[in-house]
């Protein structure tokens, strides 16, 4: 083997250790993150203030989002009824559509672009101005004092965020199927809820947005905690978090889907 290919290898093997490194410290990271978790109950107002910053402020475009998401799942979703005569099937389709996949996986989405990147902003933005190492001079834990909270509240909002995605959802689902479109009112509500089971359905559509916010979450930490302490630096690791947030989000969908309804 040559000079160059000995260099070309070497430079592999680099860049190889310098990964596998990353990867370590960002394993380590979550699990002390999670291992935390419940300290943050500790500080109840704390958990709160930021409860009210990544769920409140993801509110309106989680709601928004979710009764367009409606209003085209109830258009398409009658369209391809109607050619086999099941339009009473509708409110079916709808809510098995968002109560399954599109709810936790489309809020999952939007809370990693509105409130995921403010999480990564605002911790890049204390590390850039040494306001994580003063906490830490003063013998403050900053992951349990700065981290855990909003690793929490990311947590608790996930779940709630898209349980109100589908039910917005829902109502778009009604309005364009039953007011605008003419399905049965009775029909739309009756098959929905002999169709959807709670335990199956909803419970897995509840795992699925748990798991999603703990991706979102810790991910978005984790991308703000680990940014270099400049401008740069942090506008880049707030796009890395979306970018990273989203496809791990849409990867373990599969995932889970295959585990949940692969039976």
């Amino acid at each position: 083997m040559g000079r160059f290919g000995m260099l070309g290898l070497r430079s592999l093997g680099a860049w190889v250790i310098a990964q596998l490194t990353q990867l370590g410290m960002l394993a380590g990271f979550y699990a002390r993150l999670s291992m935390l978790f419940w300290s943050a109950f500790t500080r109840p107002r704390l958990l709160l203030a930021q409860l009210h910053f990544v769920g409140n402020r993801s509110l309106a475009i989680t709601l928004v989002s979710g009764l367009f998401v409606g209003f085209v799942l109830g258009l398409q979703g009658y369209y391809t009824l109607n050619r086999y005569g099941s339009e009473e099937a509708l409110g079916l389709l709808v809510a098995l559509s968002l109560v399954r996949e599109l709810g936790p996986v489309v809020a999952a989405l939007l809370f990693a672009g509105r409130a995921g990147t403010s999480l990564t902003a605002e911790v890049g933005l204390m590390k850039a101005g040494e306001q994580l190492d003063a906490i830490s001079m003063m013998g403050i834990d900053p992951l349990r004092r700065i981290l855990v909270p909003r690793f929490a509240a990311s947590l608790i909002a996930m779940p709630l965020l898209a349980a109100l995605f589908s039910a917005v959802g829902i109502g778009g689902g009604y309005v364009v199927g039953v007011v605008l479109i003419g399905v049965d009112s009775g029909a739309f509500w009756a098959q929905m809820q002999s169709g959807v089971d709670v335990v199956h359905d909803v419970g897995s559509g509840v795992l699925k947005s748990v798991v999603f916010g703990w991706i979102c979450g810790a991910t978005a930490l984790a991308m703000g905690w680990l940014a270099r302490p400049t401008p740069e630096g942090v506008s880049q690791a707030t796009t890395r978090a979306v970018v990273a947030s989203s496809l791990t989000v849409l990867g373990a969908d599969f995932l889970l889907t295959a585990l949940l309804f692969g039976q």
